[in-house]
C-alpha cells in the first residue's frame, strides 16, 4: 500500500492555524504519509508537525467558499485549521481520517524515522531482564531465571525470560500455565528486602463451576512461603465478576486448595467502564458553557477519580502487606494484562525509592507494562475523542500515570522527575515517532523486529540535554515506603494533561523553571562556597607550617561574607 493513495490535496496554501493560547498562525499545509505539516514564512513562528497517528477524530465545518478543520488529538490537545477553499477542506479532512486509521505496525512512522541525535545509549538494551534479575540478588537462592518462554509457546504474552521459585522446574511451568488464563503463570515482580516478602502476578486460575484442580499451581504458589507463613491473593475483581468468570470456565483459587492464603477482593472498573468513564470526564472539561455545580456534578458522574482512588488504595494494600505484615501477595484480576498491572507497578512505585528517580520508573514501564505484555496497540488505539469505540481500547496505562500524578502531588520532593515527564510517557504511548510502545508483547515486537528497525525512547530521552528537563528541582531522595491518601479532599484534577485546551499551561511551565533556575543558582552558590572553603583550609595548612596554634582572622571572614552573599 502507498500513502499517496490516501492524498488527494498534498499541499494547500494560506491556511490558518489556531491553537488555544497561542497566535494564530499561516502558512502552507502539508499532508505527508505520516504528518500533518503547517509551515509558515513568518520569522521567529514554529511549525506544526502532526503525527497522523495521534489524530483521535476529524471535524469539518464548511462555510461560504472554505471551510474549518477541527482536529482532536489522543492527548486532549484541540487544534482548528481554516482552508480557504470548501474542496480542499473536505479532501484533507479525508486524508487526514483514513492515514490516521492504518493499522499495520509496519508502516507505523517508527520505522521511517531517522534520529537526527547521536544515539548514546541503545533503549533497547537498557532495561533487559538478566540485569533486572540482579535487582533481587539477595533472593537468587530462591528465584531463578527461567527460559521456559524463550519461543513464546508456553504464554505468548510473556517475555521470554520469566523470574520464578528454584524449587519449581519448566516441566511444573507449563503444567501450571495451562491452568491460568492465556498461559499467565505466577511469576515474580518485587522482592521486598525488608522484609523478604515478595510480590508476584498472574492471570486467574481456570477452575471453572467443575472446581478444578491443579496441584502442580497450588505448589507453585505454595512455594514462595515459608513454614508457617501465610500470604495475600489480591482479586482486582469483585466477587460477583469472580463468580460470573467462572461461569464462563474461569474462577479464583479456594481457600480448601490454597490454605496458606488469604483471598481479598479489591474491584477495580474494568477496560470497557474505564473507558466510557474517560470519554464522560473530557466531555465535562471541555464544556465551558456550564455553572460550577453541574461541572462538579459532571465530574463526579464520570467516575473517573473513583477510579483513581480504587488503584491507589489497592495498591496500598498490597504495599501494607509487603511492609507490615511481611506478607507475600499475589495479585491477578481475569486476564491478568491490565488492573494487575496498574497494581503491581504502583505498589513498587509506593515501596522502592529507586521506582521514583527517572531511569528506575523508566525501568518500572519497561519491567510491569512492556515485558509484562500489556496490550498497547489494542488499548491506544484510539482515545477520548474517537466517532467510533473499538472492543479492546482502554486508558489502562492512563489510569497508572494518574494514580502517579497523584502520588506525586502529595509527596512533591519523593520523586526525581516532574509533571512533564509522566505527560510524555502518556503521549509516546499512544502516538510516536519512537518505536517502545508499538505492539501488544514482546513476541510481536520481536517479529516487527523492533530492536533493529526502529529507535527506543529511552534512547531519547536518557540523553543529558534532554534529560535534564524532565528533573524535579525538588527532589530529595526518600528511601522510605509513601502512604498516600485516598480521600476524596486529596485527589485532584491532572488539569495540565486533561484541560490543557481550556487552561493556560504557560504560567505552571514558567514557575517551574523559574524553580529550577533557583535550585541551580543556589547549587552554585554552594559550590563557590565549598570552593572558597577548600581554598582556605589550603591557606589555613600552609600557615599553621609557620605559625604554629593561630588562625588567621581573614578566613573565617571570607567564608562568612561569601555565605552572605
Amino acid at each position: 500500500m502507498e500513502f499517496v493513495e490516501f492524498i488527494n490535496t498534498p499541499t494547500v496554501d494560506n491556511v490558518v492555524l489556531h491553537k488555544p493560547f497561542e497566535l494564530s498562525l499561516e502558512g502552507t499545509l502539508c499532508v505527508t504519509g505520516h504528518h500533518l505539516i503547517l509551515s509558515s514564512r513568518q520569522e521567529s513562528k514554529s511549525e506544526l508537525w502532526l503525527l497522523h497517528r495521534s489524530i483521535d477524530s476529524v471535524e469539518k465545518k464548511l462555510s461560504g467558499a472554505g471551510g474549518t478543520l477541527t482536529i482532536r488529538c489522543k492527548d486532549f490537545s484541540i487544534i482548528q485549521l481554516e482552508i480557504p477553499l470548501a474542496e480542499e477542506c473536505i479532501n484533507i479532512a479525508s486524508s487526514v481520517e483514513q492515514l490516521s486509521n492504518i493499522d499495520d505496525v509496519a508502516l507505523m512512522y517508527p520505522f521511517f524515522y531517522r534520529p537526527l541525535f547521536d544515539v548514546l545509549e541503545d533503549g533497547w538494551q537498557a532495561f533487559l531482564p538478566q540485569e533486572e534479575f540482579n535487582r533481587f540478588k539477595e533472593c537468587s537462592d530462591e528465584w531463578r531465571l527461567s527460559y521456559i518462554n524463550k519461543d513464546y509457546e508456553v504464554c505468548p504474552s510473556y517475555p521470554h525470560l520469566v523470574i520464578v521459585p528454584k524449587s519449581i522446574d519448566d516441566i511444573t511451568l507449563v503444567r501450571v500455565a495451562g491452568f491460568r488464563q492465556h498461559g499467565r503463570f505466577p511469576v515474580l515482580c518485587y522482592y521486598h528486602k525488608d522484609t523478604k516478602a515478595v510480590m508476584m502476578r498472574s492471570s486467574q486460575p481456570l477452575t471453572g463451576t467443575n472446581g478444578r484442580r491443579c496441584k502442580d499451581d497450588e505448589r507453585l504458589v505454595n512455594a514462595v512461603l515459608g513454614i508457617g507463613r501465610r500470604g495475600y491473593i489480591l482479586d482486582t475483581r469483585s466477587q460477583g465478576h469472580a463468580k460470573a468468570a467462572q461461569a464462563k470456565g474461569g474462577g479464583f483459587e479456594p481457600e480448601a486448595h490454597y490454605s496458606q492464603w488469604r483471598r481479598i477482593n479489591q474491584a477495580i472498573d474494568r477496560k470497557h467502564a474505564l473507558h466510557d468513564s474517560i470519554i464522560k470526564l473530557i466531555e465535562a472539561c471541555n464544556d465551558t458553557s456550564t455553572s460550577t455545580d453541574k461541572w462538579l456534578s459532571k465530574l463526579d458522574s464520570s467516575g473517573w477519580l473513583s477510579n483513581v482512588k480504587d488503584v491507589i488504595n489497592a495498591a496500598c494494600m498490597v504495599a501494607q502487606f509487603i511492609d507490615k505484615e511481611a506478607a507475600s501477595v499475589l495479585v491477578h484480576g481475569s486476564d491478568g494484562l491490565d488492573t494487575t498491572l496498574q497494581v503491581t507497578s504502583l505498589a513498587q512505585l509506593l515501596l522502592d525509592h529507586d521506582c521514583r528517580t527517572v531511569r528506575g520508573f523508566e525501568a518500572l514501564v519497561e519491567r510491569e507494562w512492556l515485558q509484562a505484555g500489556h496490550p498497547f496497540q489494542e488499548r491506544c488505539a484510539k482515545s477520548a475523542f474517537a466517532m467510533t469505540k473499538q472492543h479492546k481500547e482502554a486508558p489502562v496505562f492512563l489510569l497508572f500515570l494518574d494514580c502517579v500524578w497523584q502520588i506525586w502531588q502529595q509527596f512533591p520532593c519523593s520523586f526525581e522527575f516532574n509533571e512533564d515527564f509522566l505527560l510524555l510517557l502518556f503521549q509516546h504511548a499512544y502516538a510516536s515517532q519512537f518505536g517502545t510502545f508499538l505492539c501488544n508483547n514482546e513476541f510481536e515486537r520481536k517479529n516487527h523486529e523492533l530492536v533493529t528497525k526502529t529507535v527506543s525512547l529511552w534512547s531519547y530521552v536518557n540523553r543529558p540535554e534532554v534529560i535534564q528537563t524532565y528533573m524535579n528541582p525538588m527532589y530529595e531522595p526518600n528511601q522510605g515506603a509513601l502512604w498516600p491518601s485516598v480521600a476524596p479532599q486529596s485527589l485532584q484534577l491532572w488539569t495540565a494533561l486533561y484541560c490543557s485546551s481550556i487552561i493556560d499551561n504557560g504560567p505552571r511551565i514558567e514557575g517551574w523553571d523559574e524553580m529550577a533556575h533557583i535550585q541551580e543558582s543556589d547549587k552554585e552558590l554552594r559550590s563557590r562556597v565549598n570552593r572558597l572553603r577548600r581554598q582556605v583550609e589550603c591557606l589555613l595548612r600552609q600557615d599553621s607550617k609557620h605559625n604554629k596554634g593561630s588562625t588567621p582572622a581573614f578566613a573565617n571572614d571570607v567564608i562568612t561574607n561569601q555565605g552572605s552573599q
